[in-house]
């Protein structure tokens, strides 16, 4: 049974002439290095699974091709400082033809690399969410809180989110006089003890 997605033909079908090889020779190549490899449609783009977990993707832009892969972070440095992240989206620059392809031999050794850590059960960490880390108020808002004593206990209580929603609301003023009304409304909100959005708030 064929491990190439229709999916995928698709999309290079319908890409750009230039983008067109580019993106059935590195699909080739990824085969060829990994048989056992498998394509999925992920955020728009052909990705290459193995082991049930992502090993590379590619897409096609207007005027350039990118190719990503999915550990990076992970992969020997030697490697990654070959990349060229600031560039484009992927490792590689913007690719607008072969001729900027890396050599097959560099790619076969990210692939590789890549599948080790599929092979290792080795999974991409995300960085610890920072629940209570303070929200930044700007410098002007704060100062008139701390000037009204049951706007402050308020403020103090709420919170982060209800901070943030206060926040976006007055520095999202287009004129100064717009600005200074919010800020006042904000205050007998406070006062109240209500939040931004305190009407549709669940009672």
């Amino acid at each position: 049974m064929s491990n190439r997605s229709p999916q995928v033909d698709q999309v290079i079908l319908k890409a750009a002439a230039f983008a067109q090889p580019i993106l059935t020779h590195f699909r080739d190549l990824v085969h060829a290095v990994c048989p056992e490899v498998e394509e999925k449609i992920k955020w728009g783009m052909p990705f290459f699974v193995y082991k049930d977990d992502n090993l590379c993707h590619m897409a096609a832009f207007k005027q350039h091709c990118a190719i990503g892969f999915w550990k990076a972070k992970l992969i020997d440095e030697k490697l990654v400082a070959k990349a060229k992240t600031e560039e484009a989206m992927g490792h590689f620059g913007k690719i607008t033809s072969l001729k900027d392809l890396p050599s097959d031999k560099l790619l076969t050794k990210w692939i590789k690399a890549g599948m080790q850590l599929n092979d290792a059960g080795i999974k991409l960490t995300k960085p610890p969410v920072e629940k209570n880390k303070p929200v930044e108020v700007p410098a002007d808002i704060q100062k008139v809180i701390n000037k009204n004593a049951k706007a402050k206990k308020t403020w103090i209580a709420f919170s982060n989110s209800h901070r943030k929603e206060y926040i976006q609301w007055i520095t999202e003023a287009k004129t100064s006089v717009t600005k200074e009304k919010r800020i006042t409304t904000m205050l007998k909100l406070l006062e109240d003890g209500k939040e931004r959005y305190w009407k549709s708030a669940k009672k």
